[in-house]
């Protein structure tokens, strides 16, 4: 994925510390437990909930979890996360100018993730090799005060759900040279003890020349 593209942190022509404590006070007048925006295509697949964490097994995935609270003007945030796609995460509908992205907080990923959670709606969090349960505990009690939603891009101790790619592939020209256009892929949710639920899914290539935002919708399969 591309990093030439920078992404702004806070709108530099505001006050950002004024900017911050707004975000605190907004997040705290909202419950634990409440919808968050998602993509139509994941809505009735994976449903967003306030103060629940959620694992993924692809930077896709975890792209487009984040993509519907940020496309509703919520803000969102990617840490450890060296390879984050500024382009990739545009085309699945991430606002830019309301995406904070520390792409490595080092031994201080624990801290660094809590005080996102403070002031961002979905914070995306690619963790260390492992995770243990007080870790996990302390951002646990932090995303209910907070009314905040983790993506795990890994492993994590206690999740609402777990949501990986069974198969993928991509289409695009039929010969010769061209530019991918469409990525699908078969999504599988796994809930606790619940059977396994499964959907087909598409977006649009990180490679098209017209860059055009496009959700990602669910297809037949």
């Amino acid at each position: 994925m591309s990093t030439s593209r920078s992404v702004a942190a806070l709108d530099q022509r505001r006050d950002i510390v004024e900017q911050l404590r707004q975000r605190v006070a907004a997040m705290e007048h909202k419950p634990a437990g409440q919808p968050v925006p998602t993509l139509p295509g994941l809505a009735g697949l994976v449903p967003l909930h306030a103060g629940a964490t959620y694992s993924v097994d692809s930077a896709s995935l975890a792209l487009a979890l984040a993509a519907g609270a940020s496309q509703a003007g919520e803000w969102v945030g990617f840490a450890g996360c060296p390879d984050f796609g500024a382009e990739a995460a545009a085309e699945l509908g991430v606002e830019l100018s309301r995406t904070v992205l520390v792409p490595d907080p080092g031994e201080h990923w624990l801290e660094v993730t809590a005080a996102l959670v403070d002031v961002l709606r979905v914070v995306v969090l690619r963790p260390p090799a492992s995770v243990d349960e007080r870790a996990a505990g302390i951002l646990d009690s932090r995303l209910r005060t907070r009314s905040a939603v983790l993506v795990v891009h890994g492993q994590w101790p206690r999740v609402e759900a777990r949501v990986s790619v069974e198969e993928t592939g991509w289409t695009g020209p039929g010969s010769g040279t061209g530019q991918l256009e469409e990525r699908r892929a078969r999504v599988v949710v796994r809930r606790g003890a619940r059977p396994p639920e499964r959907a087909d899914l598409s977006w649009p290539g990180v490679h098209r020349l017209d860059r055009q935002v496009r959700e990602i919708r669910r297809v037949s399969g």
